[in-house]
């Protein structure tokens, strides 16, 4: 079984800038993580690996510096790595990243399987995984929590709902969106670390992938973040004064005006004998 994970490299901070300019987020200089999500991705990679043979391929896009993102999978056990990065690629919506994608996918070659993490955490949007099994043209299942079996072209594969569980028969090729639980990420080993500093990750560019550069980058991005601004908080105190009775009247009168009190609730304490 021949299987492509993608990941991302997303900020390892909640102290990020963004472009004036462009309303992008600015990665130069900052440090980035694998995408949490992404992690579940590479293990299950590997677990399918393990049990049913074949190889996998981490898949990425971004700065040159996600290289070290890349290196940190094979340390986790991924056969291989791609790096697509050019300046075309910059300023990427979930459609334009998933174009660029299936198009490094298609240069790989032959896949039985795409896993990709249910979402980024510096987008929260989704929408990259079922963006890019459209445009290679496979079926796709989202939220995927566990892969119960596997046979001759075909999974059976559960995934989680508003309602509750789904399980869903999968043809292969296809492309599955794994949520948090599914396993338990494992850590690099020593072994996995030597062969990452060793392994040479290829680096490749909008001609290398073939891709049409109408439709990566901002070019190929049909939504665009118009503004980006933190919202101002506004928070109004008031002091009730007197003693505990007006106080308490004072109270229940407010919240009766703020429409959050009852008619006929007691105006004031009730003193019992």
């Amino acid at each position: 079984m021949n299987i492509i994970v993608c990941v991302k490299q997303v900020p390892d901070t909640v102290e990020v800038e963004v472009d004036r300019e462009t309303n992008t987020l600015i990665r130069e200089g900052v440090d980035g993580v694998i995408n949490p999500f992404d992690l579940y991705a590479v293990e299950e990679a590997l677990c399918l690996r393990d049990q049913y043979g074949g190889t996998v391929t981490a898949l990425s896009m971004g700065l040159p510096q996600v290289v070290a993102a890349l290196r940190e999978t094979i340390s986790l056990g991924v056969d291989n790595a791609v790096l697509l990065s050019d300046r075309a690629f910059a300023g990427a919506d979930t459609l334009a990243t998933s174009y660029a994608l299936a198009r490094g996918i298609r240069t790989i070659g032959r896949f039985d399987l795409v896993i990709c993490g249910r979402q980024a955490i510096d987008g929260d949007t989704a929408h990259v995984g079922p963006e890019l099994a459209e445009w290679l043209g496979v079926p796709h299942v989202g939220c995927v929590r566990q892969i119960r079996e596997v046979t001759d072209g075909c999974m059976i594969t559960e995934r989680m709902t508003e309602d509750g569980l789904e399980r869903i028969k999968l043809p292969l090729p296809g492309l599955i969106t794994v949520a948090k639980g599914i396993n338990e990420p494992r850590f690099p080993t020593l072994k996995g670390m030597m062969r990452a500093m060793r392994s040479e990750i290829p680096i490749w560019s909008v001609q290398d992938v073939a891709a049409n550069v109408s439709r990566v980058g901002l070019k190929g991005s049909p939504t665009r973040v118009v503004r980006t601004f933190t919202p101002d908080h506004h928070r109004r105190g008031e002091i009730l004064e007197g003693t505990t009775e007006e106080q308490v009247t004072g109270l229940l009168c407010g919240l009766r005006k703020a429409g959050l009190l009852q008619e006929g609730t007691p105006s004031g304490p009730t003193h019992h004998p």
